[in-house]
């Protein structure tokens, strides 16, 4: 039992050990120290290789660390392992390190290993500034000055290489593909052009396919496959083309610029692909919510729906873009720190612009009109055709196209006019002076029977009155409500009322007065004096007033009988509007 303890707490402390090595730091603080741990983490995944121990084999991260890759675009993380690997295979050809001759002071600026152009360099920028890594002209090199010694012997006390064989099109193709050009085989340039080939018969192939899917979603009862199949089917084959030439590239083993320049080629397009795919299926899912939208009553989703599509949109372009940068290397987060000291200029470029958005965000949670509606805001009225995200666009009456900045339509006097229940009718009809009592009463009472008779009419609230005596007319207003659905339906009914008013008037016999003006003449110029004056019979004048007044004779204070108020009638209730 006890030496089982002992066994258990020895390997605890093992595991313990092995953990704490594993956290212990690269360290490049001088040349030596640099050339000594990629040295070690080298024979360490050299080792873990032939033991096929994956711990070990991870050690090769540690000896690519030593290289100053930062800034070099499109390199992968393959070409970062065989540059290690190769510098590794480099060295053991040429030279057996004495690390007591590798100096060891880090105020040292740069550094050669003897016989290599294997250098060393004091970063002076960025997250590795003070570090002593082997430089980029180094990286560049390694492969031009592999070719130069592969076929050289291994030096008996070196380190005998790092396993590094060429890659297999490499071992079996032609002796005459391997002569180069332009500073790359010939099979790598014959390689490119059969992979480009390739990949846009691919293109079509996967194009093809789609619309072979395509009949069968058309069979499905539901639309939303057949627009998922329309929305991909141009992205789809590029995409699959970029991800060929990707993979092509590991197989060609291009280095160098051509490894940089074809890598920028092909994840440019692969992030354009991605983008436009996702861009196309954004616009199928804002028809799906454009359908439910319509399904509903409300017309908040209505306006919700344009602006989720336009926010989405923006949203994958901004962010597809910033992926694709920092997929070739670019580090994003660096720039958006850089544009954030331009943040106050920006801030104040962009205050209209803000103003506009919370504008837009304002009008979509108030909701003071909605689209079709007929509006005055300010001085422009029309009616309402888009709300955006920086501006709400109008049609007015002379079929002009207006956009209005949101930030002013937040801030106006909005008049909704499309927003009205009832639309008021106020008109004022003016009789001759001669017009007998008795057609008066008559001609109120067809008035209200039109507006009774009238289908689109409010016929609980309304009213029809001899309002008043003019100056050469006897005023009688009409004060009623239409309930129409639009301007054009209120323009025809309130036609047809005054259309019937006329019809009533020439029925009853009445006429509309115009303006006119009795000039009375006291005297004539051949005649001499004024006017004796008209005898007065004051008992005859007193008894005919009185006949109008309590239980008299002629007395009707509550008229004829002939014109029924609308009030009076009895039905619904007299609210006002």
């Amino acid at each position: 039992m006890r030496s089982l303890l002992l066994h258990l707490l020895a390997l605890l402390l093992l595991s313990t050990a092995a953990r704490a090595a594993s956290l212990v730091p690269v360290r490049t603080d001088h040349p030596r120290d640099t050339m000594q741990t990629f040295m070690d983490a080298v024979d360490d995944y050299k080792e873990g290789v032939q033991n096929n121990d994956k711990h070990q084999m991870k050690r090769i991260h540690d000896a690519v660390r030593c290289f100053y890759f930062e800034g070099m675009v499109g390199i992968t993380s393959d070409y970062r392992r065989e540059t290690a690997i190769l510098t590794r295979e480099i060295i053991d050809r040429i030279i057996v390190i004495d690390y007591e001759l590798v100096p060891d002071d880090p105020a040292i600026l740069s550094w050669r290993l003897k016989d290599t152009n294997i250098w060393t360099t004091q970063v002076d920028a960025g997250d590795r500034r003070g570090q002593h890594l082997f430089s980029r002209n180094t990286i560049e090199q390694i492969r031009i000055d592999w070719e130069m010694v592969k076929r050289d012997p291994y030096l008996e006390e070196g380190g005998q290489g790092a396993l590094y064989s060429e890659p297999w099109v490499a071992q079996h193709v032609p002796d005459w593909t391997k002569a180069k050009f332009l500073l790359v085989a010939n099979w790598q340039w014959i390689g490119l052009f059969i992979s480009i080939l390739l990949g846009l018969v691919l293109k079509v192939v996967a194009q093809h396919l789609l619309q072979l899917a395509k009949r069968f979603t058309s069979k499905t009862k539901v639309q939303w496959d057949d627009k998922i199949a329309d929305a991909i089917e141009r992205p789809v084959g590029l995409l699959a083309a970029s991800l060929f030439w990707i993979a092509s590239l590991r197989v060609l083993q291009f280095s160098g610029m051509m490894l940089t320049v074809m890598s920028l080629v092909a994840q440019v397009i692969l992030s354009i692909a991605m983008i436009w795919m996702i861009y196309k299926l954004t616009e199928v899912l804002t028809d799906h919510l454009k359908e439910l939208a319509a399904r509903s009553d409300s017309a908040l989703d209505d306006h919700l729906v344009p602006l989720i599509n336009r926010a989405l949109k923006i949203f994958i372009v901004i962010i597809g873009l910033l992926v694709m940068f920092q997929n070739l290397g670019i580090n994003v987060m660096s720039v958006l720190a850089g544009l954030g000291l331009g943040g106050l200029a920006f801030a104040l470029a962009a205050r209209d612009m803000c103003a506009n958005l919370f504008g837009s965000v304002m009008i979509f949670l108030d909701r003071p009109f909605s689209i079709g509606d007929w509006v005055l805001i300010g001085e422009n009225e029309g009616t309402v055709e888009d709300i955006g995200f920086r501006s709400t666009r109008v049609r007015t009456f002379y079929n002009s196209v207006i956009s209005i900045p949101n930030a002013t339509v937040a801030n106006a006097d909005i008049d909704n006019m499309g927003a009205r229940e009832y639309r008021r009718i106020k008109a004022f009809f003016g009789l001759t002076y001669d017009t007998p009592p008795e057609k008066m009463e008559a001609f109120l009472e067809g008035v209200k029977n039109i507006v009774e008779a009238n289908e689109y009419t409010r016929k609980d609230y309304y009213h029809v009155v001899f309002n008043g005596y003019g100056n050469s007319s006897l005023d009688v207003m009409l004060y009623c409500f239409l309930k129409v659905p639009d301007w054009a339906t209120e323009l025809v009914e309130r036609q047809n009322i005054y259309l019937e008013i006329l019809r009533l008037a020439s029925e009853i016999g009445v006429d509309f007065a115009y303006p006119t003006q009795s000039l009375h003449i006291e005297t004539f110029p051949e005649k001499e004096g004024v006017r004796e004056p008209h005898r007065i019979d004051e008992e005859a004048l007193a008894a005919g007033a009185s006949a109008f007044g309590p239980d008299g004779s002629k007395s009707s204070p509550h008229g004829r009988g002939l014109f029924v108020p609308p009030y009076k009638m009895a039905r619904g209730n007299d609210d006002e509007v």
